[in-house]
C-alpha cells in the first residue's frame, strides 16, 4: 500500500514528524510519497502522485488537511488528520494527546471510524466587457465565500434555493457552507455548529445590512444561487476554502450544491466532534468535566 504524506512545510514539527512517519512507514513495507511543497521553485511531483495510495495523512492544521481534500478530490481515499496547528478542529489526533505511530498503526489496522464528510460544488459565472460568458467550477470540504472586494463597498445581491427566490440582500456578503465547514467561516458569520452526519448547505449572511437577514439550513438536493446585482458598484471576490477563484469577468452569479463525492476523514468515533466542540469552542478540558 502507498501513504501519502501532506505536511505543512512551515511547521518544522510537522516535517521531522512526517520523515519519522516515512523512515517507520517504510520499514513495515509501505510506499511513502510526500505532497510538493508549495512554495519550491524546483519542479516537484505533482499532486496526481496520491493515485494509487491507500491512506492520506495531514501533519499540520485545519488548512493542512483541507489542502489534502484538495489534492485527494474525488477519489475518496481516508485521510488521517494529525494535529501540528493552532486549532485542529477537523485532525484525529496531536503529539501532546496520542502516540502518532499508534495513531498511524491504528489507522492502517482499519481500526478507526471513517466519517463522511459531504463536499460542496460551485459553478461561478462571470461575464466580460465583450459579452463573453466564462464558467469556472470550485469544489471545497468547507465554504463558499463571496465578500466585499478590493472597492470595499456593500455587496447587494439575490438569494435562491432551488428556483426559489428568498430575498435581496445588502452586505459584505455570504457564506455557503458544508456541515464540516459550519465550524468555520460560516460560525464567525453567525451561523450554527452543525454535526458532519447533516449533509446538506448551511446559508449564512455577512453583516447583512438588515436584522431579517437569518442563516439555514437546505436538504441535500438543494442548489443555493447566488446572484450578484450591479444596481450599486461592486466587485466581489469569491473564495473556496480559503482559495480565491479567478476570473476574467465581471461575476455575475454563483451556484453552490452538494458535491458528487465525499470526503473521508478518520477519527475515533462520532464522540470525537462533540469533544472536539466542548474544547474549541466552549473552551471544556477533559479535567473540566
Amino acid at each position: 500500500m502507498k501513504i501519502f504524506l501532506v505536511p505543512n512545510y512551515q511547521n518544522d514539527e510537522a516535517v521531522q514528524s512526517g520523515l519519522t512517519l516515512e523512515l517507520w512507514l517504510t520499514r513495515q513495507g509501505y510506499e511513502v510519497a510526500w505532497a510538493r511543497d508549495p512554495r519550491s521553485l524546483i519542479e516537484t511531483a505533482p499532486d496526481d502522485v496520491v493515485d494509487g495510495s491507500g491512506l492520506v495523512i495531514s501533519l499540520g492544521g485545519d488548512g493542512t488537511l483541507l489542502r489534502a481534500a484538495r489534492i485527494v478530490g474525488s477519489r475518496e481515499i481516508p485521510i488521517l488528520g494529525l494535529s501540528y496547528g493552532h486549532l485542529g478542529f477537523l485532525t484525529a489526533a496531536s503529539p501532546a494527546e496520542r502516540d502518532i505511530l499508534g495513531v498511524v498503526a491504528d489507522a492502517l489496522a482499519g481500526e478507526m471510524h471513517v466519517s463522511r464528510r459531504a463536499t460542496l460544488d460551485c459553478e461561478v459565472t462571470a461575464v466580460s466587457e465583450d459579452g463573453a460568458v466564462e464558467s469556472v467550477r470550485a469544489c471545497g470540504l468547507n465554504d463558499m465565500a463571496l465578500t466585499r472586494g478590493p472597492l470595499s463597498e456593500m455587496v447587494e445581491f439575490d438569494v435562491s434555493v432551488s428556483g426559489h427566490h428568498i430575498d435581496r440582500l445588502r452586505g459584505d456578503g455570504v457564506v455557503v457552507s458544508t456541515a464540516t465547514g459550519s465550524t468555520g467561516y460560516a460560525l464567525s458569520a453567525g451561523g450554527p455548529i452543525v454535526s458532519p452526519e447533516f449533509t446538506g448547505l448551511v446559508f449564512v449572511p455577512i453583516a447583512a445590512h438588515t436584522i431579517q437577514a437569518r442563516a439555514f439550513l437546505t436538504s441535500p438536493a438543494d442548489a443555493v444561487e447566488i446572484a450578484v446585482s450591479h444596481d450599486r458598484p461592486s466587485d466581489p471576490a469569491i473564495s473556496v476554502d480559503g482559495q480565491f477563484v479567478t476570473c476574467a469577468g465581471r461575476i455575475e452569479r454563483v451556484v453552490a450544491r452538494r458535491g458528487d463525492a465525499d470526503v473521508l476523514l478518520l477519527d475515533y468515533g462520532p464522540e470525537s466532534f462533540y469533544n472536539s466542540v466542548s474544547r474549541v469552542f466552549y473552551g471544556v478540558r477533559g479535567h473540566d468535566r
